[in-house]
């Protein structure tokens, strides 16, 4: 009980060492961050600027996922108060959050309209939906016992939903005109419209931000792991 209990007392104290308990302030520059971020977004979006040419792939919207996310993991990696910030986060916050995606329910509306092609809008679609409807069930996880953090079944259902997303991205590619029989294949109907507002928002700011919090649920998760060996 001792071990445990001084185990459990120095993570709380490497968390609360940063200055101020650091959080609030990393907190305000977060949302300042995610709304600066989303106005970028739609500013570019609204000038054209996530178009690209038929004839070449959508590297626009490569950078819209991809810069994000390397300078989340850099301030992760780099920066001790925004690491402190992210393990400290609510677990259960962060997976309730992931419910929103049954909404991917609208790719396959999309489909049925003729705007979305299948080869996208059915994997990104269903995987979304998988991953948004079983969310409540790891949210009750979550809330029984902190131990499910840790758990194989927890860091199994988070990086289920990276991979959707890299399906998704890969199939949005594929699907994007850039090879014409793949367009062919699907009637012509390309993924261009998802580089057009308000569409180009699911790529360029929710999927990329969705990927932070599964990785903040991994980076936790491993840590959990990581202290009950300790303990053990």
């Amino acid at each position: 009980m001792n071990i445990k209990n001084e185990t459990m007392g120095s993570i709380t104290e490497s968390v609360a060492s940063e200055p101020g308990n650091g959080h609030s302030a990393v907190r305000s520059v977060v949302f300042i961050a995610l709304a600066l971020w989303l106005g970028v977004v739609t500013f570019l979006g609204y000038r054209g600027a996530f178009v690209g040419t038929v004839d070449s792939p959508p590297l626009p919207i490569f950078f819209g996922v991809a810069i994000p996310l390397t300078v989340f993991f850099a301030a992760y990696f780099g920066w001790r108060a925004f690491r402190a910030f992210i393990l400290g986060l609510d677990l259960r916050l962060v997976s309730a959050m992931q419910g929103w995606r049954w909404a991917g329910i609208g790719f396959l509306t999309l489909y049925a309209k003729g705007i979305l092609p299948a080869l996208f809008a059915f994997p990104a679609g269903l995987g979304d939906m998988a991953i948004g409807i079983t969310a409540p069930w790891i949210v009750l996880g979550l809330v029984r016992g902190s131990s499910f953090a840790a758990s194989q079944r927890y860091r199994i259902w988070n990086v289920l939903g990276i991979v959707d997303f890299i399906v998704a991205i890969s199939m949005g590619v594929l699907c994007s005109g850039f090879i014409p029989g793949v367009a062919a294949l699907n009637g012509n109907v390309t993924s261009a419209p998802m580089a057009r507002l308000p569409l180009l928002l699911i790529p360029a700011y929710m999927v990329p931000f969705f990927i932070m919090l599964h990785s903040t649920a991994l980076f936790q998760a491993r840590q959990l792991a990581h202290s009950k060996k300790s303990r053990n």
